[in-house]
């Protein structure tokens, strides 16, 4: 039986001759497929000669670029006052809940208080917690949202 280093020197280069398309001949006279169906893509097109690379949106975002004005910066409001209903039920649920968690660590740390103290504020941030779910608006008109409600 041949040694390793004699199979490998009768096959192409470690390559099994199975796999070896060109069969120890060099690739220059083959044809690429590939390449084939390009051409026939471009020609199609109606475009001309090997492909080069072009882009047409880089001169198109230089002209949006070149039309704005750096000095009319306006930045986008991140804090709105409450305009409805439902944005003044939500300040509130937020507010209590603020303010039943500093509560709680106040009460947490106050030796000797009434168990009825403990559970009236776990109750109040358990209702601030609940409350959110009833005056969150619907996903349609999240800003932070993608269409497929993944946040972004």
């Amino acid at each position: 039986m041949a040694n390793r280093a004699q199979r490998r020197s009768k096959n192409n280069g470690g390559m099994p001759s199975q796999y070896d398309s060109t069969q120890g001949r060099g690739r220059s006279g083959m044809i690429d497929e590939s390449q084939l169906q390009e051409r026939s893509r471009r020609l199609k097109e109606g475009k001309k000669g090997p492909w080069k690379p072009s882009s047409s949106e880089l001169e198109k975002y230089e002209e949006i670029a070149l039309d704005t004005d750096p000095d009319n910066y306006d930045p986008p409001q991140v804090l709105r006052a409450p305009h409805s209903g439902r944005q003044w039920a939500r300040l509130f649920s937020w507010i209590v809940i603020v303010v039943s968690a500093i509560s709680f660590f106040v009460v947490m740390w106050v030796p000797n208080l009434p168990m009825w103290v403990i559970i009236t504020v776990c109750a109040v941030f358990a209702c601030g917690v609940i409350s959110l779910f009833f005056t969150a608006g619907d996903s349609k008109n999240n800003p932070n949202l993608d269409q497929n409600g993944t946040a972004v």
